[in-house]
């Protein structure tokens, strides 16, 4: 945890010195960018962990995968959020996690604009800045805050866009993230009460998982499984919550196509 939480300053450092500055975006799909401060904060990042743990493997999002002899795994991703970064927008967060047989047990989640350091270690708890969060005791969806993202894949996106209003004004109101890592550190800080997308890799919800696991929340994929590291599609909450909405969604096409 302390070489993790030392990557995620180091990173957050650059991430936010940068904000205001010019950046070179590139594409990986129509809205799928990556800048030159993800390369550089990720070198960082994997500069730090690589050289405390050369035996372990590495998940990130811009490097090619690392095998190492070990059961553990860094899961990596050095900003999440770059389409708000790009844009000047002060809501993204480096995501640092630690797996054990693809099993997270350990994460980080900055966000270095607010200087917010959620944590979380399996069996320990989940905690912001070192004080304990839980996630929200809310128990009506009709009195909820959702919160999702749309993602890369249209289809999908408008398939969430539909559920959204299939479920108005059955909520208390809903919010689009940018940051599937912040949307999942809210739900487990209780600052939101629910958070759903259908389409992330593994890097966009390492931490999240822990971190909901330690606050009291539960973590299905679209049709109601339970999450893991792996599930490309997740939706968080109080168990209360969570069983509410696969209820009130049942048979809506995000919920049922694949």
């Amino acid at each position: 945890m302390d070489v993790a939480l030392e990557a995620a300053r180091a990173a957050g450092a650059i991430i936010r010195d940068r904000f205001s500055s010019e950046h070179e975006v590139h594409f990986k799909g129509r809205s799928d960018i990556v800048t030159d401060v993800d390369l550089a904060a990720e070198k960082t990042i994997l500069d730090l962990l690589m050289g405390e743990f050369p035996e372990f493997s590495i998940l990130a999002e811009e490097s090619k995968p690392v095998d190492g002899d070990s059961p553990y795994k860094w899961v990596v991703d050095p900003l999440d959020g770059t389409r708000n970064y790009a844009h000047g927008i002060p809501h993204f967060c480096t995501i640092i996690a630690l797996a054990k047989d693809d099993q997270i047990i350990a994460g980080v989640t900055y966000d270095p604009v607010r200087e917010e350091m959620f944590t979380a270690i399996e069996g320990q708890g989940a905690f912001l800045n070192g004080a304990k969060i839980t996630a929200s005791d809310t128990t009506e969806l009709s009195q909820s805050l959702l919160c999702c993202d749309l993602g890369y894949v249209d289809e999908k996106a408008g398939q969430a866009l539909d559920l959204v209003r299939s479920l108005w004004p059955g909520m208390y109101s809903v919010r689009f993230m940018g940051s599937s890592g912040l949307g999942l550190a809210y739900v487990a800080a209780g600052r939101v009460d629910l958070y759903f997308h259908h389409s992330l890799m593994p890097w966009d919800v390492a931490t999240g998982l822990v971190l909901a696991q330690e606050a009291g929340a539960k973590v299905v994929d679209r049709q109601g499984n339970a999450g893991a590291l792996f599930t490309p599609s997740v939706i968080v909450s109080s168990p209360t919550l969570v069983d509410q909405f696969l209820k009130e969604t049942d048979g809506q096409p995000w919920r049922t196509q694949s």
